[in-house]
């Protein structure tokens, strides 16, 4: 575990919330199953086995070290996260953690819960992904927006402020969406965002009706029990973006499944959605560099035909 120890020893004072140990992308022999997390004031610290006591009362000296350096008479906060087996333990292991608990990434504020569950409320790797929708909507003229499997809604946040005239959320997930409205609160949003709490498979007919959208985010889970497998049913959305997008419109392509790379997505794209041109693979945050760039995240960006004159 020397790498997550020279990175603790190293690290800045953050300031937004992101990842400042990337052990699951092998580039640290021995460390695969470590990942540290900054949620201001609260570093997260994840395992993907079990840790012993020995190894917790090493990562904390550490974290005590640095933090005595950087806010000197500061109290330390973290939290330590094992996931094994499908189960999943959470422990304060030292300070507290604020309720609600607030962080930002490029002055967009986000309600976190690091206390409760394996989703924390806004996922650190996709950093890069709601910088391109920020730039993206910014560059463009009053875009309407599709958020499907919007989850806390960053994607939505982020677009309203750069401009987007209405962007409307999908997710089954009531108390997810809960946690969105309160996000674009938190930023002073209060019109042009609505909230579908449905099951997206069975909303189609209500979204259709909203579109056509200049931008179409997909970001959904590569794995949900009883209601989405990627490997099978990515390819309905691919099917239907062509019928979503307005004409020279985007679909952002989001894909967070290890065993399915680039490929995946773009020869069903090729076979699903033709008429829709690849544009870029939007890279992901450094921090987050992996051996094999198949594994890690994937987001992709597609264009539609503009209108025929």
């Amino acid at each position: 575990m020397q790498a997550l120890l020279n990175a603790i020893a190293r690290m800045d004072l953050p300031t937004d919330a992101q990842r400042v140990f990337h052990g699951r992308g092998g580039l640290h022999p021995g460390c695969e199953h470590w990942a540290l997390d900054a949620f201001p004031p609260v570093w997260v610290l994840t395992s993907f086995q079990p840790a012993t006591d020995g190894e917790l009362e090493q990562v904390g000296a550490a974290l005590s070290a640095r933090w005595r350096q950087l806010a000197p008479g500061q109290p330390l906060h973290w939290v330590y996260q094992c996931r094994h087996e499908g189960r999943t333990e959470t422990r304060l292991m030292a300070g507290s953690v604020p309720e609600p608990h607030v962080v930002t990434e490029r002055g967009t504020r986000m309600r976190v819960h690091v206390l409760r569950g394996q989703n924390h409320g806004l996922f650190l790797d996709m950093a890069e992904g709601r910088r391109w929708v920020r730039e993206h909507v910014a560059a463009r003229s009053r875009l309407k927006v599709l958020n499907l499997f919007a989850y806390t809604c960053a994607f939505s946040v982020v677009a309203r402020q750069a401009g987007a005239r209405q962007v409307v959320n999908v997710d089954m997930s009531q108390g997810a969406m809960a946690i969105g409205q309160q996000n674009h609160q938190l930023n002073g949003i209060t019109e042009g965002v609505s909230f579908l709490a449905h099951d997206i498979f069975k909303t189609w007919g209500k979204i259709g009706r909203g579109g056509p959208y200049d931008l179409v985010i997909i970001d959904p889970p590569s794995y949900q029990k009883g209601s989405f497998v990627a490997g099978k049913d990515y390819a309905r959305f691919m099917r239907r973006l062509p019928d979503l997008l307005a004409p020279d419109g985007h679909a952002l392509l989001c894909l967070n499944a290890p065993e399915l790379g680039m490929a995946f997505l773009q020869e069903q794209m090729r076979e699903l959605a033709p008429d829709l041109a690849f544009v870029e693979r939007v890279a992901n945050p450094a921090v987050f560099a992996d051996v094999s760039e198949d594994r890690s995240l994937k987001v992709l960006v597609y264009r539609a035909p503009p209108l025929a004159r």
